[in-house]
């Protein structure tokens, strides 16, 4: 084959990917929630789709959520990414500080739920979760409340918490103490305003009550570990060896012992996976999926 054949070839294999990529909408709760929807001519969509839940104030075309999406799809598997809402409107890209928050973790319990009915309306099945980061949590989270409507999940780097760690973090990052702030947050009325608090990675922001104490209020759930240490869903979990962010998910996860689990620490990486580690969770990620 000639060098303009091989890129002839190339092209229209590149095309035909395309062709199959699309974003669709789903109005929810007077909102439109959007996904990219990308799929495979290798397998029929009742065979299975894999949906990819970004991280903390991110969105769906982040480059560890796009990456994923691609190499997995290329590898013959239908991927839906969704954007979380956060309570905005038809949301894309990362979400700006400015925008007052009124949105909950526990939100994208309920908008992963939104999706995975609509995949089940296009006839898809065998539904596999995988997040990252704090959507490694939602997702397990997800799944511990709805093991019937997962059949496998893949959690990477996904988010571990402690009562004592996040108030460290909080007093590091804002020199403020995090106890006093949910205490002015419990006597405030749930959909009433705090002004000029410190919220997430957003200083001196607006948000509600209610939606700060859903984040910050202390709850062992928010620790991925403790979810998933008793599950029977068949669940993979990835660390990298360099992540600063979840430090402490290589000691908790050597702790648990549940055959439904598999581990791999990927020597080198850091939170974001990105470049060859991609391609060797991709790898690790395909094996799982082909035998559960």
């Amino acid at each position: 084959m000639s060098r303009l054949q091989q890129l002839v070839s190339l092209f229209l294999l590149t095309f035909s990917f395309l062709a199959y990529a699309e974003e669709v909408t789903l109005p929810f709760k007077g909102i439109t929630l959007n996904a990219d929807f990308q799929t495979s001519d290798a397998q029929p969509l009742s065979d299975g789709v894999i949906v990819l839940v970004h991280g903390t104030l991110a969105h769906n075309h982040m480059e560890i959520i796009r990456a994923f999406q691609e190499q997995l799809t290329e590898n013959g598997y239908h991927t839906l990414a969704i954007n979380l809402s956060l309570g905005v409107d038809n949301r894309h890209g990362m979400y700006d500080c400015n925008t007052p928050h009124q949105h909950k973790h526990t939100d994208a319990l309920t908008e992963v739920d939104q999706w995975i009915q609509w995949l089940k309306n296009q006839g898809a099945d065998k539904i596999t979760l995988l997040g990252h980061s704090r959507g490694g949590n939602q997702v397990a989270w997800y799944t511990s409340e709805h093991p019937e409507q997962v059949q496998r999940q893949v959690l990477i780097a996904p988010a571990t918490w402690s009562a004592e760690q996040e108030r460290v973090d909080y007093q590091t990052r804002y020199k403020k103490n995090l106890e006093q702030v949910i205490k002015e947050a419990e006597q405030t009325p749930e959909n009433a305003w705090l002004k000029n608090t410190d919220f997430i990675y957003c200083a001196n922001s607006e948000v509600t009550a209610g939606s700060f104490l859903n984040y910050y209020k202390p709850d062992t759930r928010f620790n991925t570990p403790d979810i998933i240490k008793n599950t029977t869903t068949p669940t993979l979990v990835f660390s990298g060896s360099e992540d600063t962010t979840v430090k402490d998910l290589p000691v908790q996860m050597k702790r648990i012992d549940n055959p439904h689990i598999r581990y791999f620490d990927i020597e080198g990486a850091d939170h974001f996976f990105m470049d060859l580690y991609t391609d060797e969770v991709v790898e690790l990620i395909v094996e799982f999926l082909e035998s559960n």
